[in-house]
């Protein structure tokens, strides 16, 4: 019974000394954006549809760990302003280097980000409820600066938001409900540390 303590403890001092070493090799990294969400927009009728442009507000911040030379992964919070919606998404993104040489200064960066985007911020017209729904916004930016210091990021990426929308009924109408789907272009401008 006392091989078997003094194994466990054993154990358990070299399992924390190992966790340490491997957190103080990690690094935190934010990028943080701000842009416009850029997209055509059918509505109407199926007899009377009209088609419009549309360009949306986003803000973004991610904040995360750089686990290898090229491989950041963490935490996003984004802000995403459609004309009838305002939806806050809420996931998980990786920001991977192309670059093989780490020690330029103009890297390529592929970027994957998932989540769920909420409606806790939008403000609805009475009788109309907004629900979030998934997101998803894969694409590639361009970080200028020293890969040990801060940098300018610009990020092009396609973004597929969902959300659902109950209406109030008027007149002989049984149900008025929407599930919207954003399908946007994404340009963001911001710096990275």
């Amino acid at each position: 019974m006392k091989r078997l303590l003094i194994g466990c403890l054993m154990a358990l001092v070299c399992q924390n000394t190992h966790a340490q070493s491997f957190s103080q090799q990690l690094r935190y990294v934010n990028y943080t954006e701000l842009g416009g969400l850029f997209g055509r927009v059918a509505s109407g009728t199926s007899t009377a549809q009209l088609v419009e442009n549309r360009v949306s507000f986003t803000a973004q911040t991610f904040n995360g760990v750089q686990l290898t030379n090229r491989l950041a992964v963490g935490g996003l919070v984004s802000v995403d302003w459609y004309k009838a919606a305002l939806l806050t998404p809420l996931g998980a993104g990786l920001r991977f280097d192309l670059a093989r040489d780490s020690q330029r200064n103009v890297r390529l960066l592929a970027i994957a980000d998932a989540g769920y985007g909420f409606a806790w911020l939008h403000k609805a017209s009475s009788g109309y409820d907004v629900k979030g729904g998934w997101m998803i916004n894969p694409g590639i930016a361009l970080r200028v600066g020293k890969p040990s210091a801060s940098a300018f990021v610009l990020s092009l990426s396609y973004k597929r938001q969902t959300a659902d929308v109950q209406k109030p009924l008027t007149g002989n109408d049984i149900q008025r409900d929407e599930h919207r789907i954003y399908n946007r272009i994404c340009f963001r401008i911001g710096v990275a540390f």
